[in-house]
């Protein structure tokens, strides 16, 4: 395996598939399918999933609602759809634990660093939910955030495009994409990889990114096993 420990960023718009909102049992299915493939093969492997198919707090500003109100709404969609996940990689015989940054004893523990560490190195999935805990952050900050303190070996950001392009794939035809590219070379080109806070927490930190397609199912086996798929973003 080209890794040990990776952090795997969906978005909760993924888990629509094909609808409109909400999430999609097939979509569902698959990913726990593809993670089951690499949990299997030793990986550990941790998960930060957005709450964009259910409820998005910068939406809830535009219509007239208190930001901060929003952004906790938002996080609790996190957790309907880390909740989701975790049900259908339990169907699966997967061992999962579902971590919240916000208290919430009935349905999952509170975040721990220690207490994800060990859960990670008994070969359990471990699912981070509520983002940072805290309003004004994205899901993708809470990514760049978790994999840090658990010294995961990359982050894996699973999206419904084959990597990261010089403009939107789906939107012009003459988009180049990058299999390689660095830091720097994004924030001067202007590319769309992550929000800026995220970004440069791994810039920082010395953390790579892999921008790759997930909805075509067994990349993410493909990817950790050493084949070159979506995009890399490392130090120069």
């Amino acid at each position: 395996m080209q890794y040990k420990r990776v952090l795997l960023k969906l978005s909760g718009e993924s888990l629509m598939g094909d609808k409109q909102f909400g999430i999609d049992n097939r979509r569902l299915e698959q990913y726990a399918l593809d993670i089951k493939e690499v949990v299997e093969s030793g990986l550990e492997v941790a998960i930060v999933i957005g709450g964009g198919n259910i409820f998005r707090g910068i939406q809830a500003e535009e219509g007239g609602m208190d930001r901060v109100q929003g952004d906790y709404m938002g996080m609790l969609a996190t957790l309907i759809n880390s909740m989701a996940l975790q049900s259908a990689l339990e169907r699966l015989g997967i061992a999962t634990r579902l971590l919240s940054a916000i208290k919430m004893e009935e349905i999952a523990e509170t975040f721990i660093r220690r207490r994800a560490v060990r859960h990670l190195e008994k070969g359990r999935v471990v699912i981070f939910g509520a983002g940072t805990g805290n309003p004004y952050f994205t899901t993708d900050s809470a990514a760049s955030l978790r994999a840090i303190e658990i010294e995961a070996d990359v982050i894996l950001k699973g999206t419904r495009v084959d990597g990261i392009y010089s403009a939107d794939p789906e939107k012009d035809n003459t988009a180049v994409k990058y299999d390689v590219i660095n830091f720097e070379e994004v924030y001067k080109k202007g590319l769309n990889v992550m929000d800026m806070t995220a970004f440069t927490l791994c810039k920082e930190n010395k953390l790579p990114i892999v921008v790759f397609d997930m909805n075509k199912k067994g990349n993410l086996f493909k990817l950790v096993a050493g084949e070159k798929l979506g995009t890399l973003v490392e130090m120069e």
